[in-house]
């Protein structure tokens, strides 16, 4: 009998017996949310929080948050607050619009029955303060949509650079952002300093990467591509458990050797050449020869060059005195400001110039032109007429001798 309860007794790996088993359907509980995993580990089904499940009753203490907003925004803040009372009215949170301190803020009351909805009135007022509209604001109070502020302004330091990137993430007629939206399911919104985001935690990250790669000079047409192609694998269960390293692009910046740069440059200089061939122009190393002039060869150093005080005692400025000194350099710089200010009112006054305008003939000038006219014509009629006669006489001629 032992030897038969030996046999059926599973071998144990003595490295792995103190080991627990997992659980099939583990529980997260994050503040008053409670999340439970199920058997695959992609769905997370999110329980609504209802008044019932508050079981400690009304809060001790008050929390609030506040934010501010910028001038431009006044308006329509004014214009909608009502709209964001009634928003939050239902989960009994208190709002407050400050237009003389340019702020807003937003407490839990007595009747707040969600610890967590304080933390997403204060999102609500955030985004609103960003430039996003109360209607998509107001989606952030949804238990499976999240919000994410990207602050791009103290990542490149030229203003025109940052302008340009800043655009790049719009794309031509909002056609890249569009895009971003459709693949990550967020709203995205590019105002000044910042990218707000709105939309589930995977699309936020998402969105945080291709936005901060932009501001780094990675376009984010890479990053559409690679989300385009991973879109598509997920559709294949087969490939649910193997790795998506092979079917996604490598974008990466290849250095190349000398051999290469140096093929690379004589093909540009080559088609610079066929240019310049075609245009009738001399190709570049010729050129280039033309310029360079031979200098003669001397085994002896150069002269030795004076100094700034050798100079200064040739042209007598070292004697002079303190004030001196001073009123000359003022009156050196006066002089440079008036050639400066002449040069470039010289410049403005060539946009007022008038342009040469041909004057009308008069009348004197037309009956003279007609005269000349009229007289050619004659000279050139009286011409051809002497010639037609000497032709006649000549035939004329011919046919006597005939005869």
């Amino acid at each position: 009998m032992a030897a038969e309860g030996s046999e059926t007794a599973p071998v144990v790996n003595k490295n792995k017996r103190h080991r627990k088993e997992k659980r099939t359907k583990p529980i997260l509980s994050i503040g008053s949310r409670i999340i439970i995993l199920t058997t695959c580990a992609a769905s997370w089904k999110i329980e609504p929080f209802k008044p019932e499940d508050n079981k400690a009753g009304p809060f001790t203490e008050e929390s609030s948050f506040a934010t501010l907003f910028p001038k431009y925004r006044e308006k329509y803040l004014r214009e909608v607050w009502s709209a964001v009372t009634q928003a939050l009215d239902p989960h009994g949170i208190a709002c407050t619009l400050d237009l003389i301190h340019g702020s807003m803020s937003v407490r839990t009351t007595r009747k707040t029955y969600d610890p967590y909805i304080i933390l997403k009135a204060r999102d609500m007022i955030k985004l609103l303060a960003r430039g996003v509209a109360i209607g998509q604001a107001v989606k952030i109070l949804n238990d499976d949509i999240a919000c994410d502020i990207i602050k791009i302004g103290n990542i490149v330091r030229n203003k025109e650079r940052f302008v340009k990137r800043r655009q790049r993430i719009i794309g031509p007629d909002g056609s890249t952002l569009k895009a971003i939206e459709l693949l990550t399911q967020c709203y995205v919104l590019v105002q000044g300093n910042t990218v707000s985001v709105m939309g589930p935690y995977k699309g936020l990250k998402e969105v945080r990467r291709i936005v901060l790669d932009c501001m780094k000079n990675i376009h984010p047409i890479y990053r559409i591509k690679e989300l385009m192609i991973k879109r598509e694998l997920a559709k294949d269960p087969a490939l649910a458990t193997e790795s998506w390293d092979r079917f996604l692009p490598k974008f990466r910046k290849r250095h190349l050797k000398t051999s290469e740069k140096t093929a690379k440059k004589n093909e540009r200089l080559q088609e610079k050449n066929e240019a310049r061939k075609a245009a009738g122009l001399p190709p570049l190393e010729e050129v280039k020869k033309e310029k360079k002039e031979k200098k003669v060869y001397t085994p002896f150093p150069p002269p030795q060059q004076p100094r700034k005080v050798d100079l200064q005692l040739e042209s007598g400025e070292y004697f002079l005195k303190a004030h001196e000194k001073e009123a000359r350099e003022a009156r050196k710089r006066k002089e440079k400001q008036e050639e400066v200010t002449a040069e470039r009112r010289a410049k403005r006054a060539e946009a007022f110039v008038a342009p040469e305008e041909q004057a009308a003939p008069t009348i004197e000038e037309k009956r003279k032109r007609k005269r000349d006219q009229v007289q050619d014509h004659d000279n050139s009629n009286g011409a051809d007429n002497e010639e037609k006669s000497k032709k006649k006489k000549k035939k004329k001629r011919a046919n006597d001798e005939d005869s």
